[in-house]
């Protein structure tokens, strides 16, 4: 879990996944070739903003493993898995507290925790990102992205510029 005291934008997004990667994932998938990135449609990780998808190209490139983007229709966050097992814990965990800073909410959601072994990873990030930020046509013209045959809009591939395509 990433917590920060900007907005939720899609630097956030892949920031937060690059730090995950880079901690946990390189050591549990060293020899990945892709990585599937589950997303909802909404917020900074919507299916339908250029923005979005060129950070992920720009992330897939700077990790060198392609990333595969599936979004969620709209109204359907409620039925992730992760959500459904995780959140209630962690507001649970957090209760009728202040959060008065940043420290103390990531404090609190570390002690998230089940019986059958559910925990916690959060980060915290006290940079604030630029807000406002618009996909450029250089930008858009410039993607290496691979949309899926049977619902592009919601499902594509960032690989990275060394990488072969194959569909």
């Amino acid at each position: 879990m990433t917590l920060g005291l900007s907005h939720d934008t899609s630097q956030v997004a892949c920031d937060s996944f690059r730090w995950d990667w880079n901690r946990i994932g390189t050591r549990g998938s060293p020899q990945a070739t892709s990585i599937l990135w589950l997303c909802d449609c909404g917020g900074s990780t919507a299916a339908n903003t250029d923005l979005f998808t060129h950070d992920v190209q720009r992330l897939a490139e700077q990790i060198g493993v392609e990333i595969r983007v599936a979004h969620s229709p709209s109204s359907c966050s409620k039925y992730h898995v992760i959500e459904r097992r995780l959140f209630p814990h962690s507001t649970r965990a957090c209760q009728g507290l202040l959060f008065d800073t940043l420290d103390t909410v990531v404090t609190l959601m570390r002690k998230a925790a089940t019986s059958t072994g559910l925990r916690t990873t959060v980060k915290g990030i006290r940079r604030h990102d630029e807000t406002g930020r618009k996909a450029t046509e250089h930008m858009k013209q410039n993607l290496k992205i691979v949309c899926d045959p049977l619902l592009p809009k919601w499902h594509y591939r960032a690989i990275p510029q060394h990488a072969t395509v194959i569909n």
